[in-house]
């Protein structure tokens, strides 16, 4: 096997580094909630990672300053992707167990897929069709066992899905334009988008009171803050730049699958015989989706005369 044209191998690299660093967040999210509320743990989470990934740029050499014509589009993205994702899926997340609301969250790349074969006129080849129903059986299977959780919880199971619809739609709009901005700065602008209504959230709908909580519960919301979100969203909007939409959506299916792993070590999720099925699909469709089989080279022997 080899790597597929147009996929550079930075792309992998990134890709690696998204799939631990997210997957190994989601059963975080109960810990970072236990003493504030949603939206006062994404508001605070949402500002360190902006205001960190600034300096950064910054201190880089990079100019902070968007120009004009972008602002529409990247608010747009933001509130689709950031604002939605980050209150639908922790809720998510404390609704239902971690690993299946993460399963719900990256049904993005399927919506991802089609959104972009409907509505954007991109081809799908046999080898995504492929992935594509691979991603989508790996839902079901993991879906299957958690349906009285989504019963006793259909809040949990909609927003979930309501995350990774959002987050499909956030995508495309940022895909689709030509944002000539670094990464970085790109990425630290949006997150600071979504401190501001994330922000008036706290304020209206959060703890109601001032208080400093636990060393634990700033210590994981900072870790979020500055991993998680700052690093893992540089890797997504780098990956979403070098790769088509199909694919970049198909490259984060693996997240997931670290997230069912890291719920059974740290909350006692079930982890049995489907999910493991589950994970052998995703692994599948991401191999279809960035690697290409390796052509045969035949040699030719000449004669002299």
């Amino acid at each position: 096997m080899s790597i597929a044209s147009g996929v550079p191998p930075r792309a992998l690299v990134l890709l690696a580094i998204l799939t631990l660093v997210w997957g190994t967040n989601w059963p975080l999210f109960q810990y970072a909630v236990r003493e504030v509320s949603v939206w006062t743990f994404r508001a605070v989470a949402v500002l360190i990672a902006g205001l960190t990934l600034l300096a950064v740029a910054r201190a880089r050499g990079q100019s902070l300053a968007i120009p004009r014509r972008h602002w529409r589009t990247i608010v747009a993205a933001t509130s689709c992707y950031l604002v939605v994702w980050n209150i639908a899926s922790t809720y998510s997340a404390i609704l239902i167990p971690s690993g299946q609301s993460a399963v719900l969250g990256f049904t993005m790349p399927l919506w991802s897929a089609l959104i972009s074969w409907a509505f954007l006129g991109e081809r799908m080849t046999p080898r995504l069709l492929l992935a594509v129903a691979l991603g989508g059986a790996a839902v079901l299977l993991l879906m299957w066992p958690a349906w009285g959780a989504y019963a006793e919880a259909p809040a949990g199971f909609a927003l979930g899905l309501l995350a990774g619809i959002s987050w499909a739609i956030g995508t495309l709009i940022l895909k689709r334009s030509d944002v000539a901005v670094p990464v970085t700065v790109l990425t630290g602008w949006q997150l600071l988008i979504t401190a501001v209504p994330t922000a008036l959230g706290a304020l209206i709908l959060g703890d109601g009171r001032w208080f400093v909580p636990s060393w634990q519960s700033i210590a994981v919301i900072g870790y979020i803050a500055l991993v998680p979100m700052s690093i893992g969203n540089v890797c997504w909007f780098a990956i979403v730049g070098m790769l088509p939409a199909n694919v970049a959506g198909l490259s984060s299916i693996l997240v997931p699958v670290v997230a069912m792993v890291s719920g059974a070590v740290i909350h006692g999720e079930p982890l049995g015989p489907l999910q493991w099925l589950a994970m052998a699909c995703c692994a599948a469709a991401l191999s279809l989706a960035l690697l290409k089989p390796a052509t045969k080279r035949t040699t030719c022997s000449a004669t002299t005369p």
